[in-house]
Parts: C-alpha cells; structure tokens; sequence
C-alpha cells in the first residue's frame, strides 16, 4: 500500500500541487512568457515550486498532451513551437465560429445577456486604453465568449473558448506585431457588433463577425510573411 492509498489527505494535496503547476505553466506557455522552444527542467520547477518531481512529471505529462510541450529523444523537454504549416485548419475553424456564434447570438440573446457582453466590452475597451496586450488577449475572449454563450449552444460556445484558448499564442503575437499602439478599431469593432446583435440582425452580425475574425487571420499571416519577423520579441 502506497502513502497516497493510506492517506487520502496526501492525495488530494498532490493533486492540488498538480494542478497548480499545470494551470501556471499553461499560462506561461499559452502567453509567450516561455516562448517556443524554451526548455523544461523538472528539478528546476520543483525547487521554483517547492515541491517533489512526481506533481510536477504529472503536470507536464497533461501539457503533453495538449501538444505545449515535447520530450525530445535526449529526454530533454521543451515548449513545442507552433505549428504554422497546419494553422490554415485553426484559421478556418476560429473565422466559423466567430460567426456562427455571433449569429446565433444576434438570433437568441435575452436582455441579461446584452448586459454581460456590454460588461465584457467595457473591460476590453480599458485594456486597449490602457495598452495592456495580455489583458486585450483575456477580455477579448471573455467578450467573445459572452457573445457565444447568449447563443444558446453549449456546443458551439465549448468549442469557440478552446479555439480562443489554444491560440493565445498567436493571439499574443498579433498584438505584439502593433508595438505600442493598440488600434481603437477593434473597440469600435466590437460595438458594432454589439449593436446589430441588440437589433437581432443576423445577417449583419454574421458579416461583421466575419471581416473582424479574417482582419486576424490575415495579420497573423502577414506577420509571418514578411522579412522584419524574426525581430520580433517574444
């Protein structure tokens, strides 16, 4: 009999350690603070985090499988890079969603809900004023998911926050790609949005929600065409 079979205690506390290591490394990976290709040292992140190798071995065993981590045949291990060759398949799915979700919405909102998407709105309107690339990132998909949600499909919503979370890194390039000035555009954006939403337009919302997603796309792919990309700094 294990320590963990004879002390339920104990096991809960492990899991705990886990998932705190797992939700706090995720967070650094998915907003670049450990850019692709960093490496991962397992002694190193149980004396950071006080703790035995075995949470930490589990925590990054669930980033594995997520694809934000490698273990290269050294056995050495390493955020993963972002796979760039198959991002058409991400692009494709993140532009669908944008739009069914904000039709959807346009079709099915209750006035609660306009209140919670005006709420999120404000939020990302003060993260552009105050050029803050990372708040931008979380309230924009806080604003987006709220949207999702007044569309009464928890499949579509479930799908549209996974999409928005594992592409927090590219997300995080795009702004990064404005330097210092965040566009107030995409505050505007977002109002218009929330108006053809209040006016049940669906076709309008399906468009906006359309042009907003593909400005994304087509910036990150500029991003990553021109000669300049390699001084970025990430």
């Amino acid at each position: 009999m294990t320590d963990t079979d004879s002390n339920p205690t104990l096991e809960r506390k492990r899991g705990s350690g886990v998932k705190m290591v797992y939700d706090l490394l995720r967070d650094e990976i998915l907003d670049l603070v450990l850019p692709p290709g960093s490496p991962i040292d397992e002694v190193q992140l149980a004396e950071r985090f006080k703790m035995s190798r075995t949470p930490i071995r589990e925590a990054l065993v669930r980033l594995a499988g997520e694809g934000l981590i490698d273990t290269l045949p050294n056995r050495s291990t390493m955020v993963s890079s972002i796979d760039f060759l198959n991002m058409h398949t991400f692009f494709d799915a993140l532009v669908l969603m944008y739009r069914v979700t904000t039709r959807l919405a346009a079709q099915h909102h209750r006035p609660e809900d306009l209140q919670i998407i005006r709420a999120r709105q404000a939020e990302f309107a003060a993260a552009v004023q105050a050029q803050d690339a990372l708040a931008m990132i979380a309230t924009n998909a806080a604003f987006h998911s709220a949207i999702a949600e007044a569309g009464r499909n928890a499949y579509f919503s479930g799908l549209f926050n996974r999409l928005l979370d594992e592409g927090r890194r590219m997300l995080r390039l795009y702004y990064q790609s404005y330097g210092d000035q965040l566009p107030q555009r995409f505050v505007d954006e977002h109002e218009d949005m929330i108006t053809v939403i209040a006016a049940r337009n669906v076709e309008a919302a399906d468009q906006l929600a359309k042009v907003h997603a593909e400005q994304i796309v087509t910036q990150i792919k500029r991003l990553f065409t021109r000669d300049e990309r390699l001084d970025i700094a990430l």
